[in-house]
This record gives C-alpha cells, sequence and structure tokens, in this order.
C-alpha cells in the first residue's frame, strides 16, 4: 500500500468503530484504507492503547466488486488468524462496519492491526539506498521463511508491503493475496505487482481457482526488493513497468541478461542473482535466502524454526461463489479489476463451469472507457501502439487474438515478438476491417481487434 490523497474508503477523523476512533490516514491502495486509531473504550486488556484500523469496502461496490474484495479480505483474515509469528503484522481483531446512515461505509471489513511507524516503501522515498538497508533485508527474509515454514505464500511482496515498527524491526503485511500451499502450489487471485511479478507469472494459467504460484514467486519478488533497496534501481532494464516487465519475459527466454548495479555490494551479488532465476527450479529456497542474507548483513543467526504438522487445505471463497452459482444455474461473469497495472482478469461461470481467458480462448469481458471487448491474457491494452521490432506481453495478446480470434495463422509463432510475419498478419486483419493497411497497431487496430471486428 502506498501513501497517496485518494483514499479507497474515505473514513473521516473522529470515527467510531466499535471501542477505536479513527485518527489519521495512514496510506491507501486499491482495494483499503488504513487509518491510525486509539482505543477509547476499555473492555480487553490485551488490546493496545493505538492500533491500525484497515478499511475494506466489503459492504458497498457492485456485487462483482464484492466477491473479489470479499475474498481478498477473507484470504488476510484467515492467515492472520491463524499464524503468529515475530516477522508477520499481528491482527487483534476484525470487525463489520453497521452504520446505515453511512451507507458508503455500512457493512464494511475492519482489521484492526499492530501499528506500525511506515514503511520500507516510504523509507526509499526519502533515502534510495538506506544505511539500515542490510539489516532490514535479513528481517524481510526471516518474515518470508517464516511464512513458508506455515506453508503460505505471500504473493505480493514489495516495499509497501514491508512496514517498519517503532523499534526499527521489520513486519510483513498486506495479505489479501495470500495463499496457502498444496504440497508445492497454492492459488491465488491472477494479479500481483508486475515490478515484482516472476517472468512465469506475467502470462498465467488461470482456473477456476486462480493462479498456481509457488514459493519462489516470494524469492524472486525479494530479489528485486533487494536491488532496489541497496542501489535504489531495478535489476531488469526500462524506464516503465511496461518495459521492465516486458525484459523479464525477454530474461525468461534468455533473449535479456540481468544487469545487476555495479553499486550492488559484492556480498549480495550472488544472493540477488540466485533469487532471480529464470525459472522457479532456479531459485534459492528461503531457507537457504535467509541464512546468506544473515550472513552478508552481519545480522545474527535466527533460531531455526521447528518442523509443522501439515495443515488440512481449505478452499478460497471463490470456489464457494462458483459452486453456489452452479447450484443457482445462474450466468455470471467476474471482473477484477487491477488497478495498479492497468488491467483486468477475467472469470466466466456459465452453467456451473468456470473458465478464464488464456491465448486459445479469447473471453468477452468489460472496459470502463471502451465498454465490452475480447481479452487473451494479461495485457488489456485498447490504446498502446506497437509495430515490427517489438516485444511483449502487447505483442503476444495481439498475436493472440489475431490467430484464435480472427483466424489469421499465417504470422509465425506466438511469443510476444512483433517479426515480419506478424506484420503480415496484422496488415492482413486491417484491410478486412478497413483500415489503414499500416502493419501498426495502435488504438483503432486494438478496437478491431478486441471488438471481433473483421472477424
Amino acid at each position: 500500500m502506498t501513501r497517496q490523497s485518494s483514499y479507497a474508503v474515505p473514513v473521516p477523523k473522529g470515527y467510531r468503530v466499535g471501542p477505536w476512533e479513527v485518527r489519521e490516514a495512514l496510506a491507501s491502495g486499491a482495494f483499503a484504507t488504513v487509518y491510525a486509531a486509539r482505543l477509547v473504550e476499555a473492555g480487553d486488556s490485551e488490546m493496545p492503547s493505538r492500533a491500525a484500523l484497515k478499511f475494506l469496502p466489503t459492504g458497498t461496490r457492485t456485487p462483482r466488486q464484492l466477491r473479489h474484495l470479499r475474498e481478498l479480505a477473507e484470504r488476510e483474515m484467515e492467515l492472520l488468524g491463524r499464524l503468529r509469528a515475530p516477522r508477520l503484522i499481528r491482527m487483534y481483531d476484525t470487525l463489520t462496519v453497521d452504520d446505515p446512515g453511512h451507507p458508503e461505509l455500512d457493512g464494511a471489513t475492519v482489521l484492526v492491526l499492530e501499528q506500525a511507524v511506515g514503511s520500507l516503501d516510504a523509507v526509499l522515498e526519502n533515502e534510495p539506498k538506506p544505511e539500515s538497508g542490510p539489516a532490514l533485508l535479513a528481517q524481510i527474509c526471516e518474515g518470508l521463511h517464516q511464512l513458508h515454514h506455515a506453508g503460505w505464500v505471500h504473493g505480493d511482496l514489495k516495499p509497501a508491503n514491508v512496514l517498519l515498527m517503532k523499534d526499527g524491526s521489520v513486519r510483513l503485511a498486506d495479505f489479501n493475496m495470500a495463499a496457502e500451499l498444496e504440497g508445492t502450489h497454492a492459488y491465488a487471485p491472477a494479479f500481483a505487482t508486475p515490478d515484482y511479478t516472476p517472468p512465469e507469472l506475467l502470462w498465467p494459467e488461470i482456473d477456476e481457482r486462480g493462479t498456481r504460484i509457488r514459493p519462489s514467486a516470494d524469492v524472486w519478488a525479494f530479489g528485486v526488493l533487494a536491488h532496489v533497496a541497496l542501489t535504489g534501481s531495478f535489476p531488469l532494464p526500462g524506464g516503465s513497468t511496461e518495459a521492465r516487465t516486458d525484459a523479464a519475459m525477454r530474461y525468461a527466454r534468455g533473449g535479456e541478461e540481468l544487469r545487476l548495479s555495479p553499486e550492488l555490494p559484492d556480498a549480495w551479488r550472488e544472493i540477488v542473482r540466485d533469487c532471480l532465476g529464470r525459472t522457479h527450479a532456479d531459485r534459492i529456497d528461503t531457507e537457504t535466502l535467509l541464512r546468506r542474507a544473515e550472513q552478508a548483513s552481519g545480522a545474527a543467526r535466527s533460531a531455526r524454526l521447528p518442523r509443522l504438522r501439515p495443515r488440512r487445505w481449505r478452499g478460497p471463497a471463490l470456489v464457494a461463489a462458483l459452486m453456489a452459482v452452479a447450484v443457482l444455474g445462474t450466468a455470471w461473469t467476474v471482473r477484477y479489476v487491477m488497478r495498479e497495472t492497468s488491467g483486468e482478469d477475467v472469470y466466466v461461470v456459465s452453467q456451473g463451469v468456470a473458465t478464464a481467458a488464456t491465448c486459445e480462448k479469447p473471453l468477452v469481458y468489460e472496459d470502463n472507457t471502451y465498454g465490452f471487448g475480447y481479452t487473451a491474457g494479461w495485457s488489456i491494452t485498447w490504446d498502446s501502439t506497437i509495430q515490427q521490432g517489438d516485444s511483449g506481453s502487447f505483442v503476444r495478446e495481439a498475436q493472440c487474438l489475431l490467430k484464435h480470434l480472427h483466424g489469421i495463422t499465417k504470422l509465425g509463432e506466438v511469443n510476444g515478438d512483433f517479426g515480419p510475419l506478424t506484420q503480415g498478419a496484422v496488415v492482413t486483419f486491417q484491410k478486412r476491417a478497413g483500415l489503414d493497411a499500416n502493419g501498426v497497431v495502435g488504438p483503432k487496430t486494438w478496437q478491431a481487434l478486441r471488438k471481433g471486428g473483421a472477424g
């Protein structure tokens, strides 16, 4: 979560929720806003006098958004309700707002959390390479190891989700993307923050339970985070998130190399490199990562964690929602808005069967600006421009739509590289659609591709 002037859930200062009085806003993200709060009604001696209240608007919004928000809230509540570890933020209580007089707040879920003094994101804004960086990184590794050891994947590790306490210690937070492991995998919502997402999840295979994710996804995210904290820069080239994610996809295919900053301390260079393996199998595990990070930072060796018995997995709320739809025999389109990536992942439930947009099976979704159109994967762009020589997720999206929606198969491999064959396929499509046949995919061509024009 990051500081910003507009809040996902605006709550007036002085507002009462249970025994708590809301004070100033601390941070806000796409789905929730966190406020400082003070205890004004004594009752539970275990409650601190100060806490952070995380508001999720689970009582307002459209039915589609509500299903998604409730799943995010349930994920975080389940994890924090079951796990207590020194490096994970503590949850004291959960509340539901009952206030029909304030419909924008009525029904909101409120998590009462341990209050931090700031986030790593805020620290890096003021000091891109903090002197305390190595020590903080060792504590982050300890938190990841505690999380993975308990059988969970964070799913959205980034500086904004690393909180700093008054005593200088670290807590991992924001577990609404977290998922419990079933063997080697877990199932998480189909999005995260692109700059910290491993290449294999930039174009994920999605089923009715979400995206299959491994603990190695958190290890990749830590490698990026460590490089940012120690050098002030990202380990893959690009002046924008889009450019860096395209570089990550080229890197995974062997067409791009890591460009680790010369400012990266020698003790951390191999650690970061081993976190950023091209495939999940190339990355180190968090126990090894923790020991190496402690050695590199000079931190005291943390205690070895006890062996745990595996827990019985309980399906996420999405599965229950899909089962309810199946019982009711109703067709739904569930839209998940990915505000941080300006994209959407789409699940379509019809007659009890849930599917997701894939390259081979484009599905209809709704865009706030352009209305309904087809998607074949992750990029969901309507107004960018790509042409011969470009590569990346936008190119692959166009290739998928050309081949599997419009039946133009002479475009080479669907690989995200805009070569001569792909340009020829674009020209063929543009002629069919009555567009300027220049071989460049601009806004008009995107709209024709997504609207099914010339199909």
